[in-house]
């Protein structure tokens, strides 16, 4: 009885972290946090070396030039978030420390990016679900 009681326990647990690991996954709606209108479009998914990206794949504004690039790299879910990455910030050209968090009352996702591994020095900026 306590090994079927261990297992399912594993089994719920292992549900639970996939479930939480996919509310990442999809196409979300960028908010530039200083005019906090939409700026592109962001594809976000987990690939097979089980790390999560994100690329450009469209844009808001005139400028297509930045569609394609690669804006979320190298990010591992760990305590209920995306972190471990880095974010590029193609209006300034400039490479952050990012974690990602799900807020799940606002369906919405806050990414902070910093100078530092810690958060401290940087900001954040929310994405929406497409």
């Amino acid at each position: 009885m306590k090994k079927i009681i261990t297992t399912l326990a594993a089994i719920f647990i292992g549900i639970v972290t996939l479930s939480a690991q996919s509310q990442f996954v999809g196409k979300w709606t960028t908010i530039d946090d200083k005019t906090e209108k939409p700026a592109g479009i962001v594809e976000i998914y987990k690939d097979t070396d089980g790390l999560y990206y994100g690329k450009l794949i469209d844009t808001y504004g005139p400028d297509k030039s930045k569609v394609g690039t690669m804006i979320v790299r190298g990010m591992s879910f760990k305590d209920g978030k995306l972190t471990g990455g880095k974010i590029y910030d193609p209006a300034s050209g400039n490479t952050y420390y990012c974690t990602i968090k799900y807020d799940g009352a606002k369906k919405a996702l806050n990414l902070r990016g910093s100078l530092d591994k810690k958060g401290l020095l940087g900001r954040t900026q929310t994405w929406i679900k497409k």
